[in-house]
């Protein structure tokens, strides 16, 4: 069983910021949930689930350079750790073996 406490919100964000590498920023993650999930998502609930995996060690951040693009503000871009990594593999192998134990499902 997973050892982990990662909400189904939590890994959406993460494999968000796994899948956008350097571009993991703020809006960027919203943007691309937002058009993943086609619904809209508060700026709180993203920064909020960020912090959150970064306490548990899912991420770390840093500060990209300013940009006059962004009146001189800095981007906080996240990177994923091998932790999460790690994490995600399990989430995914139990996701997997679970679709694979359904009898003779039509998705249609």
């Amino acid at each position: 069983m997973k050892k982990t406490k990662l909400g189904e919100f939590e890994e959406l964000v993460l494999l968000t910021v796994a899948a956008l590498q350097e571009d993991a920023y703020g809006v960027e993650i919203k943007r691309e949930l937002e058009t993943r999930l086609k619904e809209k998502l508060s700026v709180g609930s993203i920064q909020s689930a960020l912090k959150r995996m970064e306490e548990k060690g899912f991420l770390t951040s840093e500060f990209g350079e300013a940009t006059q693009k962004r009146g001189g503000k800095r981007k906080r871009i996240y990177a994923t750790t091998s932790y999460a990594h790690q994490v995600l593999a399990e989430m995914r192998d139990i996701r997997a073996g679970l679709w694979e134990a359904i009898p003779n499902v039509s998705l249609t």
